[in-house]
């Protein structure tokens, strides 16, 4: 399967390049095939929301995130972007293949993406490029601490991760092709981020460009394990918790805010390491940087309580992206209105490489909007939560624009909020009056997107019996050891 893919996959790069120069003025080539390629350095957290940054305001941390927010200021930051579905899996393989979960199948969490799915790292791979992955992967589906073999690895040689762990004090890994289990040495993601380095500093001076990811599990939970010296730089009482934080929320959430936070400081440290890194490696101008997270969380808000996520609320859908390359951009702070998906990471990426974008990607390329901001200032993207676990949500589609957004479940609008005006999105405007048209105006583009990528929104299980998916009583797949994998070639 995997070699009748690799001549598929030879086919459309090369049917992509070839029609690419038909319609390519060559002045306004992305990166030149005179020059070497640009390396990618995409740096993956877990439940980390848009808001908890400094340069995003965010009063605990104003001044404690220098690195992020030095990368900010002379980077990209898309300031409306979105997790399609606000779980860890559906939104790693959106992000690896360009495409909806409708699409894929992958719905929620411990699926295994099939072996045939074409990934960013293949495509990049098959255009010259060296690849690694260094982390939290989740998309394996046989078992949370089980060995990934190469031919399951998507594309990705070099290899320092594990399927699922959040023990980031004693955090295991594999190596290569080594089945054994290894253990990071103190703080997992101080660890992962040092393995990072070494594998920028050994790659740096080979005439292939590469591209690496680096996954972290932090800042999702558990927070009370995050390094001391940075949780005591927070006391619960003088935790500021947004305004949409509920009375009988308010302890609990102060108290996981700490470790929450202390979480990010570190990891900001991290991203300053990788930034000296990359600058004593002497290509900083044609690396690309990329910092998001999969999803967000919610810490109390609208009386959800905290380590919660896959709400359609935009503490749990928006997510950080920044994204640096200074050949091209300069050093110079841009702020990107226009939202950006998941499913559109992988064709932003293989632009700002010149290399052409599979017509098989649901996503789109989001360089226009860097470079010609009206291009795309109406554009609305989907969210989406086709089976929720644990009762914690109905299932619900929606659309999020620069503005609004708007979400509905299976017995209709859910809410309607202006997010510039309403930054806690408190006022629901779903049949308020004065706001009919606005609402037909969204119900029509949620139609058009959903229309888009071929999704009826049906109830949850017309999806579990299309892939043959098999719950347990939470709603959960099973991933213990004795639980049979699944996935949507697997249940086939």
């Amino acid at each position: 399967m995997k070699g009748t893919r690799s001549v598929v996959m030879f086919l459309i790069v090369c049917i992509g390049v070839l029609s690419s120069c038909k319609n390519k003025n060559p002045k306004e080539t992305i990166a030149s095939s005179k020059v070497k390629k640009p390396n990618i350095v995409f740096v993956l957290a877990d439940q980390w929301r848009a808001h908890a940054t400094g340069y995003n305001g965010d009063p605990n941390l104003i001044g404690k995130t220098p690195n992020l927010d030095q990368l900010a200021a002379q980077g990209v930051n898309f300031k409306n972007a979105i997790s399609v579905t606000p779980v860890c899996t559906p939104f790693r393989a959106a992000f690896l293949t360009g495409k909806y979960p409708t699409t894929t199948g992958m719905i929620f969490n411990d699926l295994h993406l099939p072996e045939e799915s074409v990934t960013l790292a293949e495509l990049f791979k098959d255009s010259g490029y060296k690849t690694g992955y260094i982390g939290k992967w989740h998309l394996d589906g046989m078992g949370r601490f089980d060995y990934t073999p190469p031919e399951r690895r998507q594309g990705f040689d070099y290899w320092k991760a594990l399927e699922c762990s959040h023990d980031y004090n004693n955090l295991i890994y594999y190596e290569g092709n080594d089945s054994e289990k290894k253990k990071w040495e103190g703080y997992g993601p101080y660890a992962e981020t040092q393995d990072a380095i070494s594998y920028i500093q050994k790659n740096a001076g080979n005439e292939e460009p590469f591209l690496m990811v680096l996954a972290w599990g932090a800042p999702h939970f558990p927070h009370a394990t995050a390094p001391k010296e940075f949780q005591e730089q927070f006391n619960e009482e003088d935790i500021i918790l947004r305004g949409n934080v509920a009375d009988d929320m308010r302890e609990v959430a102060k108290k996981e805010a700490v470790g929450y936070y202390a979480h990010i400081l570190a990891l900001d440290k991290c991203i300053g390491d990788l930034e000296k890194a990359i600058e004593a490696a002497g290509i900083t101008e044609n690396t690309i940087i990329v910092f998001t997270s999969d999803h967000g969380e919610m810490l109390g808000s609208h009386s959800i309580r905290p380590k919660q996520k896959q709400v359609p609320w935009a503490e749990s859908v928006r997510i950080p992206f920044l994204l640096k390359y200074p050949a091209l951009f300069g050093n110079k702070k841009i702020e990107v209105e226009a939202p950006i998906n998941a499913p559109d990471i992988l064709p932003t990426l293989l632009t700002l490489a010149d290399l052409p974008v599979p017509e098989f990607v649901d996503g789109e390329s989001m360089v226009d909007a860097i470079t010609k901001p009206e291009l795309k200032k109406d554009k609305a993207t989907l969210v989406m939560n086709v089976s929720p676990f644990a009762g914690k949500s109905d299932e619900y589609r929606g659309v999020y624009t620069s503005r609004y957004a708007y979400v509905k479940t299976l017995d209709g609008p859910l809410f309607l909020f202006d997010n510039k005006k309403d930054t806690l999105q408190l006022d629901n405007l779903v049949n308020k009056p004065g706001y009919e048209e606005l609402q037909e105006e969204m119900e029509v583009v949620l139609q058009r997107e959903l229309t888009n990528i071929g999704d009826e929104f049906k109830p949850r299980q017309y999806y579990i019996d299309k892939w043959n998916y098999n719950l347990n009583s939470s709603g959960y797949i099973d991933y213990g050891k004795d639980s049979k994998p699944q996935g949507p070639s697997l249940n086939k």
